[in-house]
């Protein structure tokens, strides 16, 4: 695939917090199913010496009134058209849970096109190649509600305002639909480095779906194993950053 990049305007799905024209590398942060660009303000405003974009998928936020994407193939290949503009520099990404699919596909569309990562972090997800029959976005609302309680994820205030709940139900039912109907292309394996970051006791990945994608790159391979559930991240940020800074900085 040859990606198009002549009339892509990154304002729309790329959030800059806080731009660093100086830094020597990209970080691009992907959402979780039901995430917004907004979940990585935090990270962009942590990390120095790296500029953080965070993407902001159709039908959320200020794109709400925008159709949503409802699988990860169209995200990626959308996305990807984005991240091609930012080539003139090293690009890392960072996907947590359905983003991490995200990621790996616009990884591969990148490599496809020459573009060859500086790294992949892939969060809270299973390997690619490690399927699991799952049918959450096929519930009634409550059932989705209910499952995202479960997750335990930053929507926690979120979920206990019904009228704002009912009016995002639907990106959320689409993004469980892209992640859940999910089908990895066999092909080569990536070039770039893989760190994979996951919680020990995430009911969506376990430990060990986590480290086959050890078998999805020929570059370097690392798994960090974190105390907590799908959503660990939010209580290992410094830790994460730490990574993520030393993984970028070396080499």
């Amino acid at each position: 695939m040859t990606i198009t990049t002549a009339t892509v305007d990154t304002s729309l799905w790329l959030r800059r917090f806080h731009p660093k024209p100086d830094a020597p590398v990209r970080l691009v942060c992907l959402p979780h199913a039901g995430g917004s660009a907004s979940y990585y303000h935090p990270v962009s405003r942590a990390l120095t010496g790296v500029e953080v974009l965070a993407v902001q998928y159709p039908g959320r936020q200020d794109r709400r009134a925008e159709p949503c994407i409802d699988t990860v193939h169209g995200l990626a290949t959308r996305v990807a058209e984005q991240v091609a503009t930012l080539a003139d520099r090293p690009i890392a990404l960072f996907g947590h849970s359905m983003g991490a699919s995200v990621a790996f596909e616009v990884a591969r569309l990148l490599e496809e096109d020459g573009i060859v990562l500086k790294h992949l972090f892939a969060s809270g997800r299973r390997a690619p190649s490690r399927h699991r029959d799952e049918h959450i976005h096929q519930l009634g609302d409550n059932g989705l509600i209910a499952e995202m309680r479960r997750l335990n994820g930053t929507e926690g205030k979120l979920l206990d305002d019904d009228e704002l709940i009912r009016m995002i139900i639907g990106a959320i039912r689409n993004d469980y639909k892209a992640a859940e109907t999910y089908v990895y292309r066999p092909g080569p394996p990536l070039s770039c480095p893989i760190t994979v970051l996951t919680g020990d006791s995430d009911p969506k990945v376990t430990v060990d779906e986590a480290d086959s994608w050890r078998t999805h790159t020929t570059g370097p391979y690392a798994m960090k194993v974190y105390r907590g559930g799908h959503f660990y991240l939010n209580n290992h940020q410094t830790d994460i950053l730490e990574t993520i800074v030393d993984r970028l900085t070396s080499g």
